[in-house]
């Protein structure tokens, strides 16, 4: 299941962060992954100054945003990280690695997200296609837009044909593994939300009880 909001990010924020990437230096994305043949892009230096306040910003939109949390049901928000792909640059089909070391913890990536901050008509080609199945899904965002998909789909950035695809992206893990039981979860708090004034009390008391009890079943916090 993937979640799309629009204006994830302020006008403000998405100013800030294309004015860091004009200054912050980038490398090449293969040094977070020498071995993989698919990427060819650049991410921020993590020694740069404006990594940190870069990463903090969207940071702070995922811990803000109840939508996003909704969904995701997260435990744990990877350091987002600004990538940038020029003209010739793509990252073929892949699924993203199943762990993450941050220091001495090791994470899971349950969910992968993609914040656009170029707006769409300032490049061509660049686009996120996510596989399911034989069936290509082809997602152009506009500037702060989020896209939020499993990390175990094949996915992959077409070839930048004209301009610079500007985007921050990080890998989510969840409370709730399997994307199934996620989804069940997810589906039962929207009724919950759009239903629940409608309800006798009883019948909302009853329905909640099943939702936590769920939580607590699948739940591996």
């Amino acid at each position: 299941m993937f979640l799309e909001i629009q204006n994830f990010l302020t006008p403000q924020a998405v100013a800030r962060l294309t004015a860091l990437a004009a200054s912050v230096n980038f490398v090449d994305g293969k040094i977070s992954n020498p071995a993989n043949q698919a990427k060819n892009n650049l991410h921020a230096s993590h020694a740069d100054p404006g990594y940190a306040e870069s990463s903090a910003i969207v940071a702070d939109a995922f811990a803000r945003s109840e939508p996003f949390c909704n969904f995701a049901y997260p435990t744990h928000v990877a350091p987002p990280l600004l990538a940038r792909y020029e003209v010739g640059m793509n990252y073929g089909a892949h699924a993203d690695t199943s762990h993450m070391r941050f220091g001495n913890e090791l994470r899971r990536s349950d969910l992968s997200a993609t914040v656009w901050l170029s707006p769409p008509d300032s490049y061509d080609g660049g686009e996120l296609v996510v596989h399911l199945g034989t069936q290509p899904v082809v997602i152009k965002g506009t500037p702060g837009a989020l896209m939020v998909y499993p990390s175990t789909q094949l996915h992959e950035v077409t070839p930048v044909r004209r301009g610079t695809r500007l985007v921050s992206i990080t890998f989510i893990e969840s409370m709730i593994p399997d994307e199934f039981l996620r989804t069940q979860l997810y589906d039962l708090s929207e009724v919950a939300a759009l239903e629940g004034l409608n309800m006798q009390w009883e019948n909302r008391v009853r329905l909640d009880a099943v939702r936590n009890n769920l939580l607590r079943l699948w739940s591996r916090r």
